[in-house]
């Protein structure tokens, strides 16, 4: 397809081996701009997703999210978010709710797990920073999944941060964090049974940084 559809070629190893590790209909999944294979993962009918990039009333989203924005609220799929790191925030709010309506609502069906996708360009965001201290302190059940592709956009990871491995930026937060092989969909779903564990049993957050890399342009 052409125009604004921002492929994913490359790393789908990583949205499979986090996604079909987790509960399907059960955990929820916050996506980036390259969400409709994270969509397909999470269960929602391939109709609906090449329907929504069309812009069709019978896409997920009823044609009005186009291919930035996939959401579907029956696979717990939280959306797809256009601005770099603007999932974060969200994703890490679906976590606060699970742990508060598990510890202070008494609610023990409430035990869902939150994968947060984004990008290494997102990694420099403020909102990156601010939401892992938050996940950290209150010990949220979220897995944030950083899918470095090398590239960001356009521009060369190693040339826009300072400490190119973001997996060690967990350490800052006293959060586990984890590089594995995003080419390899085993490593990865070895990576996320671990991460979703530690989670349910109310240890907290996991960073774990995907080395992958996208075959097609930004």
């Amino acid at each position: 397809m052409f125009g604004f559809v921002h492929l994913y070629n490359g790393q789908e190893a990583v949205s499979s081996g986090i996604i079909k590790t987790l509960r399907p209909g059960n955990d929820y999944v916050c996506s980036t701009y390259r969400d409709h294979v994270h969509a397909l993962s999470a269960g929602v009918p391939p109709k609906e997703v090449m329907a929504e990039l069309f812009g069709k009333s019978t896409g997920c989203s009823k044609g009005r999210g186009g291919s930035m924005h996939l959401f579907s609220e029956e696979h717990r799929l939280l959306g797809g978010y256009a601005f770099v790191a603007e999932g974060i925030p969200v994703a890490t709010g679906a976590a606060f709710q699970s742990k508060y309506r598990r510890e202070v609502l008494g609610d023990d069906s409430a035990d869902q797990v939150t994968a947060c996708f984004f990008g290494d360009g997102a990694s420099n965001n403020g909102q990156f920073f601010e939401c892992l201290n938050m996940a950290a302190l209150w010990k949220l059940p979220i897995i944030y999944v950083v899918e470095n592709n090398k590239w960001a956009i356009g521009m060369a990871h190693d040339r826009a941060t300072s400490q190119p491995e973001i997996f060690k930026k967990a350490s800052v937060f006293n959060m586990a964090g984890v590089e594995v092989d995003g080419m390899d969909v085993l490593a990865v779903r070895a990576a996320t049974q671990e991460a979703a564990a530690r989670a349910r049993a109310g240890e907290g957050p996991t960073l774990i940084e995907a080395l992958t890399y996208r075959f097609r342009g930004h």
